[in-house]
């Protein structure tokens, strides 16, 4: 975006006072002037800014996994989930896989490939790789089904995979019970990570027809569509997922946010 009128626009207001000088203006009429031009410019400097720092952010390399293939809401949550994030931030590449029970390409080893891929196309110190995860999870870690394959991936496992990624910032989004399992293998400054529930609960919503699990819609379809930061969106996706968790009658599930002190000044979103 060329802001070049604009400098030019702000600039004139600073030759009102040698107009003065030469008679053209009084020193009231360039007060009235004056006081609407420093307004215009105390609302408009705040928008500037923000493109400007979006322009100069880098990019988010996206990788979304619907990994339960006998409900289709981990389909739709990955598929949407990837639109979402994508539409906020100054996305490179982007890769959604998705199990059905007929099979599909959702497994530990395209996960590991995609990464690596998307990676790739990365800058290693400035971009940021950004892991969506959804599927049933369990203390040992997430379920994978597609079609007649089962396996689990595992919090040791899932940190060998993204170690070698050579990207150095990372944001892992995990929609699944008993998630925060993750936290402690995952989460340090360089990387972000942001689960559905603790360690010792489960999550909610994973109906077959639906879109979205409780947490998805309430971080990605609600909060991230409008909120500054993923700090601010998941603090308020906390506050809904308690909500409903308390109208339906639920345990919470007590989503939880870890690391990422490194990596949030990265991710500006698009204003």
């Amino acid at each position: 975006m060329n802001y070049t009128g604009f400098s030019l626009f702000v600039l004139s207001g600073s030759s009102l006072a040698a107009i003065s000088k030469r008679g053209s203006l009084s020193r009231s009429s360039i007060s009235w002037l004056g006081a609407p031009l420093v307004a215009f410019f105390l609302t408009i400097w705040p928008l500037v800014s923000s493109v400007h720092a979006v322009e100069d952010a880098g990019k988010v390399g996206v990788v979304s996994f619907g990994l339960f293939g006998d409900q289709g809401v981990f389909r739709s949550e990955a598929t949407g989930a990837a639109q979402v994030v994508a539409g906020r931030f100054r996305t490179g590449p982007i890769n959604v896989e998705y199990n059905s029970k007929k099979g599909g390409n959702a497994t530990i080893e395209a996960l590991t490939r995609s990464l690596q891929a998307a990676a790739n196309r990365l800058d290693a110190e400035k971009d940021v790789l950004f892991l969506i995860l959804t599927s049933h999870g369990s203390p040992d870690g997430l379920a994978i089904k597609a079609g007649r394959h089962t396996e689990t991936l595992t919090p040791s496992r899932l940190s060998n995979m993204l170690a070698k990624t050579g990207v150095r910032h990372k944001v892992v989004v995990i929609s699944a019970c008993y998630s925060g399992v993750f936290i402690p293998r995952l989460a340090n400054p360089d990387v972000l990570v942001i689960t559905a529930a603790d360690a010792n609960h489960p999550s909610f919503g994973c109906q077959d027809k639906a879109k979205w699990t409780y947490f998805g819609d309430a971080f990605f379809n609600v909060a991230l569509r409008k909120a500054v930061s993923l700090k601010d969106a998941f603090l308020d996706a906390r506050s809904l997922v308690r909500k409903r968790e308390l109208r339906e009658h639920f345990e919470p599930s007590n989503p939880l946010m870890a690391g990422g002190a490194d990596v949030l000044p990265l991710l500006v979103g698009r204003p």
